[in-house]
């Protein structure tokens, strides 16, 4: 049987939300895996080349230089309900 990447179940705590700006004002916004996001923050120290980033959307590849701001959100802000 042939398995595809995006076939896989990743666990929620190994995914994280980003939101990435870029200079024109555009804002990109992406549930991605935390060693994703960790690469692009190591990228972005040099600020040069292209990313690329999968998604469960999809794959961007994003020009570092153009890159004004990445934004990661905690896990504590999801909406729900807790006991007590």
């Amino acid at each position: 049987m042939e398995c595809w990447r995006s076939w896989w179940r990743v666990a929620d705590e190994d995914r994280v939300r980003i939101e990435v700006g870029f200079d024109g004002g555009q804002v990109m916004s992406a549930f991605v895996e935390t060693e994703s996001a960790d690469a692009l923050e190591k990228a972005l120290e040099s600020g040069v080349g292209t990313f690329q980033i999968e998604s469960e959307n999809g794959r961007y590849s994003v020009a570092l230089a153009r890159i004004v701001y990445v934004k990661r959100f905690s896990r504590e802000g999801r909406v729900g309900f807790s006991g007590g």
